[in-house]
Formats: structure tokens, C-alpha cells, sequence
């Protein structure tokens, strides 16, 4: 059975972007990695990790957390994971090639969102968000992989290490 390595991030809802960018960013310090018109990336150290905190709005779902995400090991693990979500009956929302990382992304037997997560090493703007088949051999996902940064022109080194 697999295991998660870490708490990778969090995703809030909030009501206003700015307001929040200003508290996390100013106040408490941290760096604004990438962002488009209703999503803000922070990370606490963008050299470790491309995001601790992701900031979304959604002035009705302000309230409540958007998810809780966990980093995995291995692309292995993931798979394996994904094989017991489905096993286990949980709801996959879905499973996304972020460039940067493969996610997959379900509820809890509560319904609370949770992602679990491979990062694939590649250094990918975000956001970013193709779907993928975690059903597909390892090696065809590495291809995908692959492909995606020849075609974005990315072309940078990616371990095996870390698969």
C-alpha cells in the first residue's frame, strides 16, 4: 500500500484575490509564483516546491477549504493510489498532467477535496492542466511527459530518481 510523503499545499477559496495576495505575500512574506485572472500560486520556498498556497476565488465557497494535497514518491505511487480511490468507491474529480507535477484529484469519505500528487521535475508555468490516463504503463506516461516538453520547448532534464 502506498504512502504519502508530505503535505505538498493547500488551496483556499476566497472572496477577494488581492486582499489575500497582499496578506500572504506582504505579510507574511511569501513569493508569488505564477497566476492567472482568478488564481494566485504563493510558495514559502520557491526553490523547494512550486507552491505552498494556492489562492482561488469563489465568493461562494469562500468559507471552506478547496483541498488538501499531498505530495507521493514515486509515479508508482500514484498509480497505486489511483487503483485504490477507485477500488475504495471514493469520487474522482479528476486526474490532471500539470507539467510540474500528475495529480489526482477525489473526495474523502467526508467529501472534502484531497489531491495526491507526483512531481515529474519539470519546470512548467502554471496554471496548467491536461488530463491523463493513470491507467496507461509508466513508460507511456513518461512519454507523455516527454512529448510535452519537446513540444513547449521546455527540454529540461528529468531524473529517473525521482520516478
Amino acid at each position: 500500500m502506498p504512502k504519502v510523503a508530505r503535505l505538498g499545499h493547500v488551496g483556499l477559496f476566497v472572496n477577494d484575490p488581492e486582499i489575500m495576495l497582499e496578506f500572504y505575500s506582504r505579510f507574511l512574506g511569501m513569493t508569488v509564483i505564477d497566476r492567472d485572472d482568478r488564481r494566485v500560486f504563493l510558495a514559502s520556498c520557491p526553490d523547494e516546491d512550486h507552491h505552498d498556497l494556492l489562492l482561488a476565488e469563489d465568493r461562494e465557497r469562500c468559507n471552506e477549504p478547496q483541498r488538501l494535497s499531498f505530495v507521493l514518491d514515486t509515479l508508482s505511487d500514484l498509480r497505486e493510489f489511483y487503483a485504490q480511490i477507485l477500488e475504495r468507491g471514493y469520487q474522482i474529480d479528476r486526474v490532471s498532467n500539470h507539467g510540474n507535477a500528475i495529480g489526482c484529484y477525489f473526495r474523502d469519505p467526508e467529501f472534502n477535496r484531497v489531491e495526491v500528487y507526483w512531481h515529474t521535475d519539470i519546470d512548467c508555468p502554471q496554471p496548467c492542466n491536461d488530463t491523463i490516463d493513470l491507467t496507461l504503463s509508466e513508460d507511456r506516461i513518461l512519454d507523455v511527459l516527454d512529448e510535452m516538453e519537446a513540444s513547449a520547448g521546455l527540454l529540461l532534464p528529468r531524473t529517473m530518481a525521482s520516478c
